[in-house]
């Protein structure tokens, strides 16, 4: 794995961040034990200062270069999210139908959204309840980081 370009706190655990020359490259959620990297690039800098302003003011509006990297399906789910307003969320089958496919796949392209928080795949749900997140189905730390990332919003979700 490549070492981050930060790994800042955040209320839930830590935020690791990943760059290239151009681009936000990938965005992971970390335990709160994982020891925290100063962003030193002038694009990491600016990533940690949007995300902890996201911490803040959940209704703000990220503005970074994303490199995003996916398959044509998978962008056009995470374009679809990126639509989803702060403080409101989508069911998998709401965002299916929008964007002309099935829940389950849809379920999966949330899954493998490399750039979470700046696109908001904790703001999709299951039609029963929160859903699994980044793959992870069961309880646990991801799934609580999605329970976090909703409340925040003003959202409250079984």
């Amino acid at each position: 794995m490549n070492a981050f370009d930060a790994v800042i706190d955040a209320p839930f655990g830590k935020v690791g961040i990943r760059t290239d020359a151009q681009s936000v490259r990938e965005i992971v959620y970390l335990p709160g034990d994982t020891p925290d990297i100063e962003p030193e690039n002038a694009l990491a800098i600016e990533a940690a200062a949007q995300i902890r302003e996201y911490f803040e003011t959940p209704s703000m509006r990220f503005d970074l270069p994303l490199a995003i990297r996916g398959t044509a399906f998978q962008q056009r789910v995470w374009q679809g999210i990126s639509g989803i307003a702060p403080g409101s969320v989508w069911t998998y089958g709401q965002l299916a139908r929008e964007i002309g496919s099935v829940p389950r796949a849809v379920g999966q392209a949330c899954g493998s959204n490399p750039l979470p928080i700046v696109i908001p795949c904790h703001r999709v749900v299951a039609s029963g309840g929160i859903g699994g997140f980044a793959h992870h189905p069961g309880e646990g730390f991801y799934r609580n980081v999605k329970r976090w990332l909703l409340a925040h919003e003003g959202v409250s979700i079984a």
